[in-house]
């Protein structure tokens, strides 16, 4: 079965985007056929890129890279759930994304964003580095502004009109993902 990570990109203590995640999985686990689970960064403390040769080398030496190396390996694809901080993402999801990198390979990726802005800027970056990593995105994305999608800009409280969108964009990352697996099956052999 297709299995489909859903990655809370923020460590902040008191952050929105656990809230965020949450519904993400909520709305995500009420479909058939694929599997959704909650990876977040919190449960995963990694340091800062600490190998001796790049990762696209796979030659990974500390257990806590082959730890999360064995995380990312899992999925199928991922959905990533990121704040902006200065019209970027933020330092944890980036550093978690260059820690390993055939893990990633010939899988999709979709965004749900929060900010003032609606996060769309650190989604920008993140497909940037999705592209190095061979991750597919999908077009489809949900941008939540603070000041119309969070109570005192804090206690997540999305609109209806949000939820045919999550639709949207986890049929179009099912779909993506369902087209790579034959690049992931050559991953394999």
């Amino acid at each position: 079965m297709t299995t489909i990570a859903i990655v809370l990109g923020s460590t902040r203590p008191g952050r929105n985007g656990e809230a965020v995640a949450r519904w993400v999985l909520d709305l995500a686990s009420r479909r058939s056929d694929v599997t959704y689970e909650l990876v977040d960064l919190a449960d995963h403390p990694l340091p800062h890129l600490d190998e001796p040769v790049p990762p696209s080398m796979g030659q990974y030496t500390h257990e806590h890279t082959k730890a999360w190396a064995r995380v990312v390996a899992r999925y199928d694809g991922y959905v990533f759930v990121t704040p902006e901080y200065n019209h970027s993402t933020t330092g944890v999801l980036k550093n978690a994304l260059d820690l390993v990198y055939a893990e990633w390979n010939n899988k999709a990726a979709a965004f749900v964003s929060y900010g003032s802005a609606g996060g769309v800027r650190a989604v920008e970056h993140l497909r940037l580095i999705a592209s190095e990593l061979q991750i597919a995105t999908v077009r489809a994305q949900i941008a939540l502004p603070l000041a119309t999608e969070f109570e005192d800009f804090s206690t997540f409280t999305p609109s209806d009109e949000l939820t045919p969108q999550v639709g949207e964009m986890l049929d179009q990352l099912e779909a993506w993902t369902r087209a790579l697996e034959p690049l992931r099956a050559g991953d394999d052999a």
